[in-house]
């Protein structure tokens, strides 16, 4: 198949070197030009939890082809990219053209939808991935769980098994699902809990469980972003949301969301479309939420200098 992964940061670049097995052939697309430029001389290495590989049948660029069919495109940039990436990939898009987007965060497939027919779209959500770069053409893969595709109007369809089976035989551990959105929502209300707290309190997971300040905020967060969930008729496996989110947080605590990485590496992190996307709806339903109100003026603060 014809794969184009458009952003290869630490994600992009892992679902491109194992999908560039098996006999596909995909192009890794991003505006970073030294890390283009070094997995086009040296291959694109990759150390950690798929192996300690050196990956070179990529075609790496910073354009998009024009000239080629794509069974599939996935974009895995941060939220804040969809929109460039989708007003860039809208003139290649086919009749049969399958588009997966992987992003934290809520809004990013109706970001896309703007540009990108919705018939087009899949999304997906990983749970316990995560990966690091080390500098341009090298990539530290720190841990692979799960994948789980699905359907926006949920269901499982023939393309969905397809989407399945080929990330199975590339390595990774997938899963097709059912109801993709209370899969969302169940990781948003976690992303909501751990993002901007840790990120305003420059602590890891299990820091700011322990810290019973820190602790309390973080789960005004959460308790805001779950009333949103019932406002909006979300199913959610679970009507105990702290419990939920302190037994998420207590299998990772000494992870640190991307949020916080993003502000260590003096780089603007997603808050829109998570504790920001909050406080978004909460004035699309006339609800106050200034937990989430807060820590994200702070978080957009800091990012002024950045």
């Amino acid at each position: 198949m014809n794969i184009l992964i458009y952003g290869i940061g630490a994600m992009g670049s892992i679902y491109a070197s194992l999908l560039s097995q098996k006999g596909n052939k995909v192009f890794a697309i991003d505006k970073w030009e030294e890390h283009i430029n070094e997995i086009n001389k040296n291959g694109l290495k990759v150390e950690g939890a798929s192996g300690n590989n050196i990956y070179k049948s990529l075609t790496a660029s910073t354009k998009v082809p024009q000239d080629i069919n794509f069974d599939i495109i996935v974009i895995s940039t941060k939220a804040s990219g969809v929109k460039n990436a989708a007003s860039e990939l809208k003139k290649i898009i086919k009749d049969n053209t399958i588009v997966i987007s992987i992003q934290n965060g809520i809004g990013s497939s109706d970001e896309i939808g703007n540009y990108i027919p919705k018939k087009h779209l899949m999304v997906g959500v990983a749970d316990g991935f995560g990966a690091s770069i080390i500098k341009p053409g090298h990539i530290h893969h720190n841990a692979m769980k799960l994948i789980r595709f699905g359907e926006l109007d949920g269901g499982i369809t023939r393309r969905l098994n397809l989407i399945k089976d080929l990330w199975l035989k590339a390595g990774f551990n997938v899963a097709a699902y059912e109801n993709i959105n209370q899969l969302i929502w169940e990781k948003f209300i976690c992303n909501v809990t751990f993002s901007a707290p840790c990120t305003v309190y420059n602590c890891s997971v299990g820091e700011l469980i322990k810290n019973k300040s820190y602790w309390k905020v973080a789960n005004g967060c959460t308790i805001e972003a779950y009333e949103i969930s019932k406002l909006k008729g979300i199913t959610l496996s679970f009507d105990k949301p702290l419990k939920y989110v302190k037994d998420f947080g207590e299998k990772m605590p000494n992870a640190k969301p991307s949020m916080l990485l993003d502000h260590i590496s003096k780089r603007k992190s997603e808050i829109d479309f998570i504790n920001g996307r909050v406080e978004l709806m909460g004035k699309e339903f006339g609800v106050e939420t200034p937990y989430n109100f807060i820590l994200s003026s702070i978080v957009r603060n800091n990012e002024l200098n950045f």
